[in-house]
Parts: C-alpha cells; structure tokens; sequence
C-alpha cells in the first residue's frame, strides 16, 4: 500500500496549499517523499540549506546569492516558474522580521502559481502572522511498505561492503518487518545494520536482536517503554471478572463483530488499591491477546519548554497507532493527566493533555488498547470516569483468600520452590489484609533469610516473615476505606 505520507503531501502540493511546515528529524524522507511528489506531480524539486543556498536537485550548482535566508527570498521573488522548494531548518531564521516578511511575500506569489515551500526541521516554531498560511504537516511513522525497502536498501548497501549471507525465510522477513514499526526509517536502518554485522548474516535469529534495539531506541527517544510479544510471561491470580471480560472483548477485533458494525474495544482503566496487581493485569492483557505492550510513563509527559509535554503526548499516541494492533499502557494516569494542575497552576497544560487524549482516545481508528492504571481517584478529571471513554472501569481490591493462595503459588514458584511443601492455609490465613505485592515482597526477604542461614525455605521462616510486616490496609487503613466506599457501586470488581 503506498505512503499515507506521500499522498497525504502530494495532495496538499496538488492543492495550491503553498507553505507546508513538516516538524521532523527524518530529513532524507522527507527528501525521498518530496523527490516522488515532484515525479508525479511534474514539478521541479529545490533543496536549500544555509551551508550551500539553493540547488535544483537535477543541476549540480546552487543560484548565486542564495546562502542567507534574505538572499534566497530575494531570489525566490525573481522566479515565476511552478516547483518545490524544501528549505531545511530555515524556521530558525525567523526571528528577524525581515526574512518574516520576506516569507509572506513569498507565499502570496506562490499562492498564484503551482509553488509550494516546505520547511523541515524540529523543531518548527511559526511566527504569529504565518501561521495563517501554512499547514502543519504531521509525518506519519513509516509504514510496512516503506520499511520493507529500507530493509531491502540497508541490504544492498552492506552486500556492497561486506561479505553477508541472507538466510530468512518469507514468513520470517514478514515478522522483521512488523518489528521495525515505531522506527524512523533511519532508525530502522541503523537496527537493522547493526544485527546484521554482528555475525554478518540476516536471519530469524536476527528478529530477537533488532527488537532489543529497538526497545532501546524508543525509550531514549520519549517516554515509552517497549515490552516485546516473546518477552511478556507475567501471571495474575485471580482477577477472573476482568478475565471473562476479556475473553468476551477480543472477540471485537474480528470479523464478525465488524460485520455487526461493533468497533474494536478501545480500553480499560483499572483503578484501585496500590500493590494489588493493576499494572501486572495490563501485562497480562498483552499477553492474553498475544500482542506486543507499550508502556507510557505518564508523569514524563511534562518538561518544561512549551508546547513539548503536548508534542510528547502526540509522539506517544503516533507510535502506538504506527504499531497497531497493540497494548498501550499508560501506568498512574492521575501523574501525567490527573486535574491537579488546574489551569492557575501550570497555565492550563494538566487540562490541555487531558482533552488531547481523550479526544483521541474517542476518535482514533487503529487498533490501540489502552490500558490506564489509577492509585488516587480523588485527582482524576471526572470526564475521565464517564462511561464511554474506557470500555470498562475495573476495580481491584486487596486479594480474598483464593486469590492470595494463587499469589503464593505463583512467587513460590517463580523461585523454584514446592508449593507442595509449604503449609498454604497457614500462609494465607497469615497474609489477609496483605496486596499481591506484599506477599511477594515477603517472599523475597524470606528467601533471603533462608539464604542467609544456609537452610531451606519453609512456613516458619515465611510466617515470621510476615509477621514482621505491616500492610498497607493497617497503615493506611482510612485512605483504603475511603476509596472502597468511593469505589462501591461505581466501578466493576475485577473478580
């Protein structure tokens, strides 16, 4: 399928639309996008940087006088000729009022002709009085196509250089593909590359090593976490309402709930006491419905430039939709989108986030499941608990005695230990009142002292462990209470 992208700028260009702002790092795409929109469209390309002026991209000298910015409107005010000039990180110029004017001059000429200036960079901040000409162009993530010849160039760039062996089978270069999407093409590039010197061969192995990379590309790039499908073992006890529930939602994503016109589910916010499991069910739903998991730090959405936190938010949404279908999470919502900023605090921003994302949370079309996490109701804007923007709203309390014998087994077992050999009633009559996360953290110190006295793990050593522990119901017992009582009748019990 081509581009969205590229039809996408070439119909802007098409349609007499003559400045376009494309805020991005990927300047050889949008290079690439430009130099296929001019083919089709039979119009000139003209690239300009500072360091060289302005170059027609099929003759190998620029136009005389051209390097400053107010020599290349002068020169642009000669031309009458219809093209496409890409003036790259040129809105760093427009702090003087001259090269402004200039622009503006420009723009009403080339509104006459078939002319369209581009402006490249990140970032991009238009004056006032510019930014009634100009369209802000968001630069899709590459799609599977695009990523596929990048793969096919890295390829034949690396064959030139080295001597590889390409062993991968159909299937197998499919699921590469998919593991590229939420990559720049440069990143995709760079992933690839760097797994394929390795051991300079490409191959099914190669997958695991490129998602690694990427993980690690996307969380130095913002503030999303990656957890790949292969990756994602993690086990819930209890919680069986929010498992029937699931059951039942996956049946959304097929066909035949689109032809009851039943829209895919869009998510769940799981709100409730803290260490109870909330943030290990968005982990389990992944991998329930067997699809990769992103992770959005909430409270990383603020810095403390203007416009980044909402330019952060977009980035986050953006790659989520490039990797559809997937888990989004986004743990403690109330930090990043929570009302506690109010719009004297932080000049509205807390109030702008909240209305970006949930209006994308109602109108977005990709198969994005969001999975929000809330420990402290009290901050939630209430349009955020309206039936409607979540499928569900789920509750979770401290774990009944089913539910906490399940909690034991699974950490003793995760420590290759018998659950056999230990005397369960006894533990979980000695863990009431204890969250999911208190009893593996005894566990854990348990195991400690075991290791620490050169003995065997068994009940004594694990109930004097517990004892030794105040839970959060006793140390925190009002707070408990209160969000119980909110919670009563409002929300569904989660098992």
């Amino acid at each position: 399928m081509p581009s969205t992208s590229l039809h996408d700028i070439k119909t802007l260009i098409a349609s007499l639309h003559p400045l376009l702002a494309i805020e991005t790092v990927e300047e050889e795409r949008v290079r690439g996008l430009l130099a296929t929109a001019g083919s089709e469209l039979g119009l000139p390309i003209f690239e300009w940087s500072v360091t060289s002026g302005l170059k027609r991209t099929d003759q190998p000298n620029a136009a005389h006088n051209t390097a400053s910015p107010l020599g290349l409107m002068k020169h642009l005010a000669t031309l009458r000729l219809a093209g496409i000039f890409h003036l790259k990180d040129f809105a760093s110029h427009l702090q003087d009022a001259t090269v402004v004017r200039s622009v503006r001059e420009a723009v009403q000429q080339f509104a006459k002709h078939r002319s369209t200036l581009v402006l490249t960079g990140d970032p991009i901040e238009l004056p006032q009085v510019l930014t009634s000409h100009a369209v802000q162009f968001r630069l899709h993530l590459p799609n599977a196509e695009e990523l596929r010849a990048a793969l096919a160039t890295s390829l034949k760039s690396l064959k030139a250089r080295h001597r590889i062996n390409v062993a991968i089978e159909p299937d197998d270069l499919e699921r590469l593909v998919r593991a590229l999407r939420g990559l720049t093409l440069s990143q995709a590039r760079q992933a690839v590359s760097y797994a394929i010197l390795e051991d300079r061969k490409l191959d099914a192995d190669d997958i695991t090593t490129i998602t690694e990379r990427k993980a690690r590309m996307l969380e130095e790039s913002g503030p999303i976490e990656y957890f790949p499908t292969e990756e994602n073992r993690f086990e819930l006890g209890g919680f069986d309402k929010l498992k029937a529930w699931l059951e039942r939602a996956s049946l959304g994503f097929g066909p035949k709930a689109a032809a009851l016109n039943l829209t895919p589910p869009r998510g769940v916010l799981i709100v409730g006491v803290q260490g109870c499991g909330k943030s290990l069910a968005a982990k389990v739903i992944a991998r329930t419905w067997k699809l990769p998991l992103l992770k959005l730090d909430a409270g990383r959405l603020y810095d403390k430039f203007v416009g980044e936190s909402e330019k952060n938010l977009r980035r986050a949404t953006q790659l989520a939709e490039s990797m559809a279908p997937v888990v989004l999470w986004i743990d403690e919502i109330e930090k990043g989108l929570g009302a506690t900023g109010g719009s004297e605090a932080d000049g509205g921003l807390s109030r702008r986030l909240v209305g970006s994302f949930l209006t994308w949370q109602q109108e977005r079309k990709a198969e994005v499941f969001v999975v929000a996490t809330a420990n402290d109701l009290d901050v939630l804007p209430p349009e955020m608990l309206r039936k409607g923007r979540f499928d569900e709203i789920f509750f979770v309390d401290l774990p009944d005695a089913e539910e906490r014998q399940a909690i034991v087994t699974i950490h003793l077992n995760l420590r290759n230990q018998d659950p056999e050999a230990f005397d369960l009633a006894r533990l979980v009559a000695a863990t009431e009142g204890f969250s999911g996360a208190e009893i593996e953290q005894a566990v854990i110190a348990a195991l400690y002292r075991a290791l620490h006295g050169e003995r065997k793990l068994d009940t004594d050593l694990l109930l004097q462990e517990l004892a030794e522990t105040v839970p959060l119901s006793v140390s925190r017992r009002e707070d408990i209470a209160r969000l119980r009582q909110r919670a009563k009748g409002r929300f569904v019990p989660v098992s």
